[in-house]
């Protein structure tokens, strides 16, 4: 688990990012696929944080959803690294226990899933600056930062952005009305509708964000990842909503209030999450699933890991893996220059030996 902040003009965030890999030391990483969920993005959305913690129970505790044997997916597990973010807007959460009930903004009133930089700033009709501030600038947020950071360095195969307000399965896009075009695009579809089909029987709904929820968002993860991080399945699920419940009640809209709806929820978009790890596993193509790098090393922009709960054998040896990778990054740094001045010097050289040639044939000719 690591605990990760940053900041600027007076305001931070704090993040806890969770790395569950099952098989560390049989399964070799880069042949593994790496799979981000983030839950809690909006502050009033508590549902989905509640999902993640019941997510991780089970793959760490093993715990059986509704009575059903997860014995068949410890095969799945061993092919996966699996990084949650349980809660990536905590301040924007803290405003909502103290009372704020329908804020979905972070800690300075900024819509986090309007800070990333794909079609940002863009206002529909209908925009509601209580609702939907995108910021001063795309990732102008810490938690913005952050979480394009881990993308960056995790480099995902898939990932999943966790909402309430509905239910569904989205894929890109969310700024228009369409989806991408290609292969791609109909693997994605191809593992929403199965995930749809095997565990939902088919009562989701599944498309375009842009194209299915009713309107456009501009500047969404979703559509960065997809477009500029290159992720091969970022999705977006919106795991309840109550159509009956009163606009003035928000909470309602957004969470369930009794025991029996909560439990089921839970128990039905945990299994869908196990059913989603099978589909990836079994529809991402092998060219797509290739190493990229250290999976557990890696610090935000602007930010710094405040706690890392590791045992001191293995942080002693990332510590050296690490050290010794950016030792190779500086030696490669100055064979380069090394290389450079040379073949620069060594053309001065034959420039300078051509020159006295020359001199020396038209004194020759001359004489």
């Amino acid at each position: 688990m690591d605990t990760v902040r940053a900041g600027n003009k007076g305001y931070s965030a704090e993040m806890l990012v969770v790395t569950f890999n099952h098989v560390k030391k049989t399964v070799h990483d880069g042949s593994k696929i790496k799979i981000l969920l983030s839950f809690g993005q909006h502050g009033r959305e508590l549902i989905t944080s509640e999902l993640a913690l019941s997510l991780l129970y089970i793959l760490t505790e093993k715990r059986k959803i509704a009575g059903v044997d997860l014995s068949s997916f410890e095969k799945i597990l061993e092919h996966l690294v699996i990084k949650v973010v349980p809660i990536e807007n905590f301040n924007g959460r803290k405003r909502v226990e103290a009372g704020e009930i329908c804020d979905r903004r972070n800690g300075r009133g900024v819509d986090l899933n309007r800070n990333w930089s794909v079609d940002w700033g863009k206002k529909e009709k209908d925009y509601n600056p209580f609702e939907e501030d995108p910021g001063t600038a795309p990732f102008s947020e810490p938690e913005a930062q952050i979480m394009q950071e881990l993308s960056k360095s995790f480099k995902p195969h898939i990932w999943v952005n966790v909402h309430s307000g509905m239910e569904a399965l989205f894929m890109p896009y969310d700024h228009k009305n369409t989806t991408p075009d290609g292969a791609p695009s109909h693997l994605m579809r191809s593992v929403l509708e199965n995930v749809n089909h095997r565990n939902f029987q088919d009562s989701c709904l599944v498309g375009s964000g842009g194209g299915a929820v009713g309107y456009l968002a501009h500047g969404t993860t979703t559509d960065y990842l997809y477009d500029i991080a290159k992720v091969p399945m970022p999705f977006t699920f919106e795991i309840y909503g109550d159509e009956k419940a009163s606009t003035d009640d928000c909470f309602k809209m957004f969470n369930p209030v009794d025991k029996i709806t909560f439990d089921r929820v839970i128990n039905k978009w945990c299994m869908a999450f196990l059913i989603l790890f099978e589909e990836g596993l079994r529809t991402l193509p092998d060219d797509q699933v290739v190493s990229q790098g250290a999976l557990d090393n890696w610090v935000p922009m602007g930010g710094e890991i405040l706690e890392r709960n590791m045992d001191q054998k293995s942080g002693g040896e990332n510590g050296k893996l690490e050290g010794l990778d950016l030792g190779m990054q500086e030696l490669k740094t100055y064979f380069r220059l090394f290389m450079l001045s040379t073949f620069l010097l060594m053309f001065m050289f034959c420039s300078r030996i051509s020159k006295n040639r020359s001199r020396d044939s038209d004194e020759q000719s001359t004489a």
